[in-house]
């Protein structure tokens, strides 16, 4: 499941990640993290509080990468 995260930073991805992006790679994380594709009613919160958080984190690594040799 965690190969289907895609590379999100130049030059495999040109232009910059977009917030649905950040945010389905996270999700995808979460779920194999927490071994749910979809949690039950009971998890949901907390489950949704750690893509949130993953989707944070990855925004501010993205736009704190220098990627050397990249054009722009």
């Amino acid at each position: 499941m965690c190969r289907s995260i895609k590379t999100l930073r130049p030059p495999v991805l040109p232009e910059e990640a977009t917030e649905e992006e950040i945010r389905a790679a996270a999700l995808q994380y979460v779920r194999k993290v927490s071994g749910f594709r979809a949690p039950a009613a009971h998890n949901r919160e907390v489950f949704d509080r750690a893509v949130d958080a993953v989707a944070a984190a990855t925004a501010e690594l993205l736009a704190g990468l220098e990627v050397r040799g990249a054009s722009g």
